[in-house]
């Protein structure tokens, strides 16, 4: 067994191996604080005849005996991934993907299982930092090592590995970082309408101590690695490529710059086809067969990034710096709460809103601390949305990542729970994608927020910016369309509000991004961001006033929290026969707030009435009509509200002092009869009635 360790943070990291999965590859043990995950990496010697992607998978495993629970449901055992798992999992995936040999096409599995937490530091950067480390001591080939750290805001200071109380409670910035010793790779952030300069500054901390991260995986390797496999050189055939620039470059140029996405396909795909069908035959080796179509793509890329970055050229004639047309449109879809259909370019997302009452939250059966969303945002991306078929079996891993995204960046702009007690969900259904359906969502989803009525602090839009670097020489792109993130360099998604930034998203799949390129991109999304919020707001200027007709009332009470259980009643029955009365969800907090989401303000109305009839403290003068719950010599007790009787003494039961000789004369267990409230003796704790309404009068 060996360990070593690292001060991140003023927080010690502990890497170990030998001890555990000594089968796998490469494993790795990272702890920080009580927190533990066990990462393992695996690899095959050899790939599948023809196969030409590389097959990587990453895992990462909650187990909830981590954070000494048991899972919920009847089944008691953890089955399908949380999306805090999936999206630890891509952050894992994004920043070692390109990091492998090119032309590398062998299945690597890598697998984080999360042993303990300790509510303070978060796995996911740990995870990652495993992950590279069970790379680089395995004999897998892998081009790192990365480091992985978060950066906080707290109070204007910049901190690494905030806990997690800090991040939820006092941070306006989640900044995840990972990288290698030379740059940035990826980048996740949330934040409450940071600036630019401030995520600047973050990144250049991170990117320190991402070092020392860096340092101690390459002394655990030079204490343990094993010999690396050998990989094949990836190439292209000189002759092979000149045949191919021979027979297609010029029609190859000429169907590249089709300015129509689908068209263009088509045009491509047709090049393509005759280039195929010109240079191999039946008898052709399949080393030519693998040459030929690594030499079109290879003049495929080069023709449309020299365009790009020499010409200035985009493939649909835009300048550099030009988002695609904007239309926008709200209330498309009737009877829903709120909708909006944002299309930018070939790219369209369809958002939809539904509110509920305050107890339609979700509930996280997770290792955090978060038990529970009252905003929740799905994103679905259909096959069709690409004009290509396929199979529909539930959100894949990059719906519920670019959910997250636009989740993220909208959360900051949301109304707290006390002025807007509702639950939201939107649904971004992405009906054409060209690139960036994740930010159209972002714009859509705000605009179905302004047309269901709901008061946001700010409009969220978004952008995605591309890179194409040549040499020194670079060129950044605005609104990215889908050929220029596939060839390009670097895929950055801002989204935020006019006054600063609330969601970042970043991949670069090179080296050499420096940070002047990074504060240079970001200014021009903040360009880019100011220009389409210019659009969304000519369509809807700001939040409707009103609340959708069709949307549930939700109104809020307070009351004394030692008479929750008056409202509740023995076993419920109270507050169960006020539902059911009124048709409304009563959701009682610890703190005496009741809310009450009831599908009309009538109703609403009468179960705040029937509530504040419940818990008012009563007074002399009061009138009440009650039911007689019990008689004696002097007297009949009369129930005035749920749990509180008062007296009416047989003296008050005459009229005009008429002396009544028995009380069962007047009143009989079981009457109704109206009373006034005449005298109340805390210190006996009496309240005295006289009789207003017999149960006979009419």
């Amino acid at each position: 067994m060996t360990t070593v360790e690292v001060e991140v943070g003023g927080k010690k990291i502990t890497l170990e191996t030998g001890r555990l999965a000594k089968q796998a590859n490469g494993s790795v043990l990272v702890r920080c604080g009580d927190t533990m995950v066990l990462v393992a990496a695996t690899g095959r010697t050899s790939g599948r005849e023809g196969q030409d992607f590389f097959p990587l998978t990453v895992d990462v495993e909650e187990r909830h005996y981590a954070a000494g629970k048991i899972p919920g449901g009847f089944i008691k055992r953890e089955s399908r991934p949380s999306d805090k798992a999936v999206l630890a999992a891509r952050q894992i995936d994004r920043p070692i993907r390109p990091l492998f040999p090119k032309g590398y096409m062998n299945e690597v599995h890598v697998v984080a299982t999360v042993l303990s937490v300790d509510l303070e530091n978060n796995y996911d950067v740990l995870a990652t930092l495993g992950a590279s480390a069970a790379l680089g001591l395995s004999e897998i080939p892998f081009l790192g090592p990365i480091g992985s750290v978060r950066v906080g805001r707290i109070e204007d200071e910049l901190v690494i590995n905030p806990t997690l109380t800090e991040v939820q409670d006092e941070s306006d910035l989640d900044l995840v970082v990972t990288g290698t010793r030379d740059a940035i790779v990826m980048v996740e952030a949330g934040a409450k309408q940071v600036s630019e300069a401030v995520v600047v500054e973050a990144l250049r901390l991170a990117h320190e101590e991402i070092k020392k991260l860096i340092d101690v995986q390459l002394e655990l390797q030079r204490q343990c690695a094993k010999p690396k496999w050998d990989v094949p050189e990836w190439t292209v055939d000189e002759a092979i490529l000149a045949e191919v620039r021979t027979q297609c470059e010029a029609a190859l140029d000429a169907a590249t710059q089709v300015a129509d996405k689908k068209a263009r396909q088509d045009a491509t795909s047709e090049v393509k086809a005759a280039a195929v069908e010109a240079l191999l035959n039946e008898d052709s080796t399949p080393e030519r067969v693998t040459h030929v179509k690594r030499a079109l793509a290879k003049v495929e890329r080069d023709l449309v990034r020299d365009r790009i970055a020499v010409q200035k050229r985009r493939p649909d004639g835009r300048g550099t710096d030009e988002v695609r047309q904007i239309t926008c449109e709200v209330g498309l879809v009737p009877r829903v709460h709120g909708s909006a259909l944002f299309t930018r370019g070939e790219t369209q997302a369809l958002s939809i809103l539904t509110l509920g009452g305050t107890g339609e939250f979700q509930r996280i059966d997770g290792l955090g601390i978060e038990d529970k969303k009252r905003y929740i945002h799905h994103y679905n991306f259909p096959p069709y949305s690409v004009g290509e078929t396929g199979f529909m079996r539930g959100p894949k891993r990059r719906d519920i990542g670019h959910g997250a995204l636009a989740e993220r960046a909208l959360v900051p702009v949301l109304p707290n729970e006390l002025d807007f007690p509702y639950t939201t969900r939107i649904v971004s259904e992405i009906l054409e994608s060209n690139g960036s359906s994740s930010m159209a969502s972002v714009c859509g989803s705000t605009l179905a927020l302004m047309d269901a009525g709901v008061q946001i602090s700010a409009p969220v839009a978004g952008t995605a910016m591309g890179l194409i670097k040549e040499g020194d020489a670079y060129v950044i792109l605005t609104d990215i369309a889908g050929v220029e993130d596939h060839l390009g360099d670097m895929d950055f998604k801002v989204a935020g509000t006019a006054e600063g930034i609330t969601a970042l998203q970043m991949d670069i799949k090179i080296t050499g991004v420096t940070f002047e390129i990074l504060t240079e991109a970001l200014e021009q999304a903040r360009l880019a961001r100011l220009h389409i919020l210019g659009k969304m707001l000519e369509t809807i200027p700001e939040p409707r006033s009103e609340l959708s007709e069709w949307a549930p009332r939700i109104f809020s009470i307070q009351i004394n929290p030692d008479q929750i259980g008056l409202i509740i009643g023995k076993g419920g029955e109270t507050i169960r026969g006020m539902t059911d009365e009124f048709g409304a969800d009563i959701d009682i907090q610890e703190d005496g707030t009741i809310f009450i989401c009831a599908p009309d303000q009538e109703a609403a109305e009468g179960v705040m009435n029937r509530i504040q009839a419940m818990t008012k403290e009563i007074e002399v003068g009061d009138v009440f009509t009650g039911r007689v719950v019990k008689t004696t010599d002097f007297g009949a007790f009369v129930e005035l509200k749920k749990g509180t009787d008062g007296l009416l003494h047989i003296s008050r039961l005459g009229q005009k002092g008429e002396r009544v000789k028995s009380v069962e004369d007047v009143v009989s267990r079981g009457d109704t009869v109206t009373v006034e409230v005449v005298e109340i003796d805390k210190a006996r704790n009496r309240i005295g009635l006289t009789l207003l309404k017999k149960p006979d009068a009419e």
